[in-house]
């Protein structure tokens, strides 16, 4: 049965889905596909393992640390977006790479993995924030681009020129 609840963060707050014990959704208020695969009727239980992992994850991220992942994921998707999902794991924080790096390291089109990064379930978690054109500019965030520059800052990975 899959459960929610939702955590504040500096971006406002975060709705949390898991299921047996494991993340399967993480989204910012307001961002595309929000709460896809999540019943409209799933029970709000702010207890349900693992809920307390990722406050203390977030609590960490938030105050500018890069805590081990440690949380247990199992985001729901074709096994297209999962491949994606995994390459988006590896992107070390306080680092970007471009939307065609990761096709070419994923031997796939820029813009499938463009769909793919986009329908990311698990927000910052899984850091589709880290993406960026090929030119280095940020384009596209489910979350939107104001939030995906305020995690890239915190990462020390993005300073606006004037």
């Amino acid at each position: 049965m899959i459960v929610c609840c939702t955590v504040p963060s500096p971006l406002g707050p975060l709705t949390l889905a898991a299921e047996d014990g494991q993340l399967t959704g993480l989204w910012l208020e307001n961002q595309k596909h929000f709460r896809a695969g999540v019943p409209s009727d799933a029970p709000f239980d702010p207890q349900a393992a693992p809920f307390s992992q990722v406050r203390a994850w977030l609590d960490a991220y938030f105050a500018g640390q890069n805590p081990p992942l440690e949380v247990p994921l199992d985001p729901q998707g074709t096994d297209y977006q999962l491949r994606v999902w995994r390459a988006l794991r590896e992107i070390p924080y306080g680092q970007t790479v471009t939307y065609g790096q990761l096709a070419e390291k994923l031997h796939s089109a820029a813009r499938a993995v463009g769909a793919a990064v986009g329908r990311n379930p698990v927000s910052i978690l899984i850091p589709c924030h880290r993406v960026v054109g090929a030119d280095g500019s940020l384009t596209g965030y489910a979350g939107g681009l104001e939030n995906k520059k305020r995690l890239l800052r915190l990462e020390g990975a993005w300073e606006e020129t004037p």
